[in-house]
């Protein structure tokens, strides 16, 4: 069985990375909740490995020179579009914890949607991408978001709307779009980004950040269940007999 190769120095997180903009982040906490903290320092509190993350948009919007750019740290002047789904895993040690997480490049083409819908189950954080010099790709990410929720639940996935080729817009029609979108991202309860993936502007920030905030939201869920099955575990006693022995006490309407 082939071991995994070590995880690289630069993918090594002790602080929450730093949001974007105060205007539409998830939250503008400086730290990790203590709860994590607690939890990541001993090894039998968190368990597991990976979380799924699913990249959705119009075609062309530059998903996949987003995800090379962080992955690869290269950037394909050609376009060649997604052919259904490509997929990636990055690698990183937050609070002294390995994390996977699996990167999701779905295609924007009309033709590949029905087969690019098949993956976004089980997924911990969409990104909806979208382009900053084209306002239909912006105008189209709600639905794209709407998709990507159809087999996810909503109370348990990070969202994530973020606009790309920063640099080929005129900075009127950068502000103005940023203007849309945070309102956008205020509406769908999402985190707002700018990147360029040809210059590579942002792009580490943004995924460490979406990977921090993935694990942070993954440890309390597992604390959550854990404490749930404690719980689960526990008899509670409510009467006693004359000798000590336990007697369930049925609740009203329980059946039989």
């Amino acid at each position: 069985m082939n071991s995994l190769p070590p995880i690289r120095e630069d993918r090594i997180i002790h602080k929450l990375p730093q949001y974007f903009t105060r205007d539409a982040a998830m939250h503008t906490n400086t730290d990790f909740h203590v709860t994590v903290q607690n939890a990541c320092q001993s090894s039998d509190s968190v368990r597991f490995t990976v979380a799924k993350v699913i990249v959705v948009g119009d075609v062309a919007v530059g998903k996949t020179c987003l995800i090379n750019r962080f992955c690869k740290d290269a950037y394909e002047k050609g376009y060649k579009a997604t052919i259904g789904v490509d997929f990636e895993m990055e690698r990183f040690e937050i609070l002294g914890v390995p994390f996977n997480l699996q990167l999701w490049d779905t295609a924007g083409q009309e033709r590949f949607k029905c087969v690019a819908s098949t993956y976004y189950r089980g997924a911990q954080a969409i990104i909806v991408v979208f382009d900053l010099s084209n306002y239909y790709s912006l105008d189209h990410a709600r639905q794209w978001l709407e998709d990507a929720m159809i087999d996810n639940d909503p109370s348990s996935v990070l969202l994530f709307l973020v606009g790309t080729k920063k640099d080929l817009s005129h900075p009127d029609v950068l502000a103005e779009m940023e203007q849309e979108a945070i309102k956008l991202s205020e509406e769908i309860r999402a985190e707002y980004w700018v990147v360029s993936a040809l210059s590579g502007e942002s792009v580490r920030e943004f995924f460490f950040r979406v990977a921090a905030l993935t694990f942070e939201a993954r440890v309390i869920a597992e604390l959550e269940r854990n404490n749930n099955k404690h719980m689960d575990g526990i008899v509670k006693i409510t009467d006693c007999d004359d000798n000590g022995t336990s007697k369930k006490k049925k609740h009203e309407n329980c059946c039989s």
